[in-house]
């Protein structure tokens, strides 16, 4: 899929669709929540989707997993974090699809996207469990006040744990700018916030991602995969994620067989 370029929408004449964005731009959300880092975003990369200047692969996640064993610290600091709500599939899968995307965007620093994306949902286990599915995966879920909690949750964890893994404090503190907003948060403030954001959605287009989050919403693999088309595939901001995403989506929906069983 080669997704047409277009410069970034002016703030004021953008359209949203149920909340969500669906330019794909930072510009598209309301003006008066657009902060200066995202304001630079924009003007940086005036192109959606962002043009990749690296490599992308496209092949299945899974002949590509995330191997990184500097990180192998870190995962072990947050296993307790990782048994809610499928992060144990979601975060390495997610983590995998980062690492490609550092490939495509060279000049994104690969360090921060890496510990952003291993830890931003960490902070679902630190929440009123029963409550995960039934507010934060229903009606508009993404207003819903348990996706904010779980955001500040995940920066708790990311300053609990980082400091003695050896990771400065402003360092740290860049962490949780991305992990704060990941999900409720309409626009990027950085390229490596656009890479852990594209990252958290690509997962969802692996058959794993289909299988599990199509069970948070209630759906079937093929209303599901209908969804990942109209509303989270115009969510992706860099070019390399919009390719990634096709690749996977033509994969998952042959096997699943989506376009008999429904």
């Amino acid at each position: 899929m080669t997704t047409p370029k277009t410069p970034v929408a002016d703030p004021g004449t953008a359209s949203q669709d149920s909340g969500h964005i669906v330019s794909g731009d930072p510009a598209a959300a309301n003006p008066a929540a657009v902060s200066p880092a995202a304001a630079r975003f924009a003007a940086a990369y005036p192109v959606r989707p962002v043009p990749a200047p690296g490599p992308v692969d496209t092949a299945p996640i899974a002949t590509t997993p995330a191997a990184l064993q500097e990180l192998d610290g870190l995962w072990k600091a947050v296993a307790h974090e990782t048994r809610t709500r499928g992060n144990d599939i979601h975060l390495p899968i997610s983590l995998a699809f980062a690492e490609r995307l550092c490939r495509a965007y060279p000049e994104a620093d690969a360090g921060l996207v890496r510990v952003a994306t291993l830890l931003h949902d960490t902070g679902w286990a630190h929440v009123d469990e029963s409550r995960i599915i039934s507010e934060g995966f229903a009606g508009d879920w993404r207003k819903a006040a348990i996706r904010f909690e779980h955001e500040k949750q995940g920066c708790d964890v990311a300053r609990r744990v980082l400091p003695g893994l050896g990771y400065s404090e402003e360092f740290i503190e860049r962490v949780c700018e991305i992990i704060d907003g990941h999900d409720t948060r309409p626009v990027a403030q950085s390229l490596e916030d656009a890479l852990m954001r594209d990252a958290d959605r690509l997962w969802r287009f692996d058959q794993a991602g289909i299988a599990l989050a199509s069970s948070w919403f209630k759906m079937d693999p093929a209303t599901y995969t209908d969804r990942l088309t109209a509303e989270i595939v115009p969510e992706l901001i860099t070019q390399a994620a919009h390719d990634m995403a096709a690749a996977d989506l033509n994969r998952s929906t042959a096997l699943l067989k989506t376009a008999v069983i429904r």
